[in-house]
């Protein structure tokens, strides 16, 4: 499962990942082990998040959002439109998740590098009773708070 203090930013098809990892006790580590260490909690925190939006979880992602999130969604056509802040964020999902029961991501490939990774989703749903995907490409960032 996620940990609470684990957050992530969405921002169009970026998802930034922000929060604190550093324990009280933290110890010093040389930079290979740092970053190292910093990879393993990016995927972790990936692989909760896309568990908790697979289950459809409108709550269990807020755990993942700071308050000054912002989601640009690409639709309406042609531009979109931005939704801001937490609550606006988790709102949104909550009725997406409602019109599309059966939509999932699946992360095809995802490749860490640090506090940075790529990742490669298949958006999968039925449509007209026929099954539908497409692939989209997201670009994350952790962040340890100093």
């Amino acid at each position: 499962m996620h940990s609470s203090n684990h957050r992530i930013l969405l921002v169009t098809c970026s998802v930034f990942l922000l929060g604190s990892l550093c324990s009280p006790r933290e110890v010093p580590m040389r930079h290979e082990q740092s970053v190292q260490s910093q990879a393993q909690a990016t995927r972790a925190t990936i692989d909760s998040f896309n568990e908790v939006f697979n289950r459809h979880d409108a709550e269990g992602l807020a755990a993942f959002l700071t308050e000054d999130t912002v989601f640009e969604d690409t639709s309406p056509a042609p531009d979109g439109r931005r939704i801001d802040g937490k609550a606006a964020v988790v709102e949104f999902w909550r009725e997406w998740f409602v019109r599309n029961p059966d939509a999932r991501f699946e992360a095809e490939e995802i490749i860490v590098s640090g506090s940075r990774a790529t990742v490669l989703w298949v958006y999968r749903k039925m449509r007209n009773g026929q099954p539908w995907h497409c692939a989209a490409l997201t670009s994350l960032r952790y962040e340890m708070e100093k």
